[in-house]
């Protein structure tokens, strides 16, 4: 059965929106391959949603019910969201360096845009106007569409002079620098930032040293 209870330290939401988090749903990367997988079933993206806000306790649970009721369809939803969320990484990694993103990249969003759109309602509540979700209860790819459309939004603000990738070795994560002066290097002060401090702290002693014996 899927799994429904949350542990918030497999989990860092430090991208600065919805749609880096979601592409931050890995153990690292080295050039284009991810080294761990966080979604390695479809309990791993309810864990995910849940953490991220996308459905709230008693939505992950009809879910995690509905995953273990229809494996196939709960399996197929985790191959799309990992689809999504690689060719998100590309797109929004071109956007960093100034590239044009791939077509097929754009396609693969596009189509979970579609579907995304397909169930969005606007509603009158309170006195306000509101998105909601129509047939969501069920849907086991409803966590897929607040992703999709994070992604097109943050895509067409107009300015993405702030998205970064971490320095970190082997972390890849990406993230908006909303620091003042635009200075922020890592994911994590307390994770790469860290590593990265202690790394040079190191390399300064060992260099240290071979002076010393050489002298």
């Amino acid at each position: 059965m899927a799994k429904i209870q949350t542990n918030q330290s497999n989990w860092k939401l430090v991208g600065g929106g919805l749609c880096l988090d979601f592409i931050n749903t890995v153990g690292g990367r080295a050039g284009a391959a991810v080294l761990r997988d966080k979604l390695a079933d479809y309990g791993d993206l309810l864990e995910f949603t849940r953490l991220a806000g996308i459905a709230n306790p008693t939505e992950s649970r009809n879910l995690a019910r509905h995953a273990a009721a229809h494996r196939r369809e709960a399996e197929a939803t985790l191959r799309r969201a990992v689809q999504l969320r690689e060719a998100l990484y590309r797109i929004f990694k071109s956007a960093a360096e100034g590239r044009r993103p791939r077509s097929v990249d754009l396609e693969t969003l596009t189509k979970e845009l579609r579907v995304a759109r397909a169930h969005e309602r606007l509603t009158h509540t309170g006195g306000t106007f509101v998105w909601t979700w129509q047939d969501g209860e069920t849907a086991l790819d409803r966590i897929l569409w607040p992703a999709s459309l994070s992604a097109a939004d943050l895509l067409t603000s107009g300015d993405l002079s702030r998205l970064r990738q971490c320095g970190g070795h082997e972390c890849g994560w990406l993230f908006l620098d909303t620091s003042r002066n635009r200075s922020r290097h890592w994911c994590d002060m307390k994770d790469c930032g860290n590593r990265a401090k202690v790394s040079r702290f190191r390399q300064r002693h060992q260099q240290s040293a071979r002076r010393a014996r050489s002298a």
